[in-house]
């Protein structure tokens, strides 16, 4: 199917999280810079946000490279990078309710602009929920704080499996007990949608070039022919009919 092809039969959106929905990188950096400020600590926040990302696929693979050691949220692999990263950074006098603070500024990240608007518009025709990395109490708590209007959240958490692992997207269609062909995946990475077709689902391109602020180096379009392909969320609306 092209973008220029009607898309009929679908019953169901989900929506990458990390970069589609929410601008993790300003968010991290904004929230962790006014708590240091106030608590009186002393780092380079927009450096450390920049590597503790960079640290997040390695993490997740490890995972992958050692399965006797179980499934691992995100949390627990956010806080495990955090705490190196401490170290590395040489970021001195914080306690253990310090890092817990640090670490769960991710279940505080903001909304692109377009975001609870269009996702409000969109959740009028189709299930809207989450497909995401993010553990259900990271994306709980990030949908409370950013007001996003889920129906479901869907995460890896549920399938012990990550991103981009056929089984993420294979489980979430069992769980919403439809066929992959009635779910459209919507994502601002051409990876995690090619990884979604491949497993039967339509799939949406929405751009967010400042994703990685100036260290954005791939994802400013879209590289594939996917079933559609918007500016927006306001845009993927007016394309569905909402």
């Amino acid at each position: 199917m092209t973008d220029s092809a009607p898309v009929q039969g679908i019953k169901a959106l989900l929506f990458d999280v990390f970069g589609t929905v929410v601008d993790w990188r300003a968010s991290l950096i904004e929230d962790l810079t006014a708590w240091a400020s106030v608590r009186g600590v002393k780092a380079d926040w927009t450096a450390l946000v920049d590597a503790w990302r960079g640290a997040y696929v390695p993490s997740m693979d490890e995972v992958r490279k050692h399965p006797e050691r179980g499934f691992r949220k995100l949390d627990l692999l956010h806080r495990q990078s955090l705490d190196r990263l401490i170290e590395r950074f040489g970021i001195v006098g914080l306690s253990e309710q310090d890092r817990v603070t640090i670490t769960t500024a991710w279940h505080r990240l903001r909304p692109w602009p377009d975001a609870v608007a269009g996702l409000t518009r969109l959740r009028k025709g189709y299930i809207i929920g989450t497909l995401s990395n993010g553990n259900v109490a990271l994306l709980t708590n990030m949908a409370k704080h950013a007001g996003l209007p889920w129906d479901v959240i869907l995460s890896a958490e549920l399938f012990g499996h990550y991103k981009r692992d056929a089984e993420v997207y294979r489980g979430a269609a069992d769980l919403l007990d439809l066929e992959p062909r009635q779910i459209m995946m919507v994502a601002a990475h051409n990876d995690d949608l090619a990884a979604a077709r491949k497993q039967g689902m339509l799939t949406a391109f929405v751009a967010r070039p400042g994703e990685y602020g100036p260290h954005q180096s791939k994802d400013f379009e879209a590289d594939q022919a996917w079933t559609l392909v918007a500016r927006d969320f306001n845009e993927l609306a007016d394309r569905l009919g909402q």
